[in-house]
């Protein structure tokens, strides 16, 4: 079984010293940041709201949803803090507007340190390079967030149990599986796991890089 890059020891400080930062984020550096920041704003999101970024890596997202926020309103975690501080030095154009200490070292998906603030949340590319238990764990753990209006994360699907169970090709190209990285999962899995942890879903018909599928979840109040 393969083993996932992303857990090999030493493999974020070989690549930050070697200046790949954007690279081992999955490429596709500006059309991601981009669409991450357009699928927000389509959400709802506004400059004077509070957003957390979950595997937030070298601030993809991040160098463009900082300019477009109030200054100290972008949070952010990830599996590793230098990742995240390699794209704070490098990719941000006024790193005034963002205080380092809003970028929170976090592998278990428990938000430690993120304020009471938070209205949107986002994982964008994440969760397709971790067990399906690491998004229960995120869905379970935002719920204490009660001003969240909406958290927006990003899977591979396959279309049915007998496909899920061998690798799958995806729209794009990229082969997904069910026991290794990149994970895919059904949509009956993703609906299931929200309920359990009391979130409403929506699938979204977004077309995303690689494949990818976009759902909306927001969660079950009253």
């Amino acid at each position: 079984m393969s083993t996932n890059p992303y857990e090999t020891v030493g493999f974020y400080d070989t690549a930050i010293a070697a200046g790949r930062h954007r690279a081992i984020v999955g490429g596709r550096w500006d059309e991601t940041g981009r669409i991450a920041l357009s699928v927000l704003k389509e959400a709802g999101l506004l400059p004077h709201h509070h957003l957390l970024d979950i595997g937030a890596g070298a601030l993809r997202l991040g160098c463009k949803a900082v300019p477009y926020l109030e200054p100290g309103h972008y949070w952010a975690t990830d599996a590793s803090r230098a990742i995240m501080l390699a794209g704070y030095s490098t990719e941000l154009e006024d790193p005034a507007r963002l205080d380092p200490a809003q970028l929170i070292e976090d592998a278990g998906f428990g938000f430690p340190g993120i304020p009471a603030s938070i209205t949107h949340a986002i994982a964008f590319a994440v969760f397709p390079h971790l067990p399906m238990a690491c998004l229960r764990r995120a869905l379970t753990s935002l719920r204490r967030f009660e001003r969240l209006e909406s958290f927006l994360f990003t899977v591979f699907l396959a279309p049915d149990l007998a496909t899920a169970m061998k690798p799958y090709r995806q729209a794009d190209g990229v082969v997904t599986h069910d026991l290794r990285a990149p994970y895919h999962i059904l949509a009956g899995d993703v609906a299931y796991l929200a309920q359990g942890s009391g979130w409403q879903v929506t699938r979204s018909t977004v077309m995303l890089p690689r494949g990818q599928v976009l759902f909306t979840a927001q969660p079950v109040r009253g």
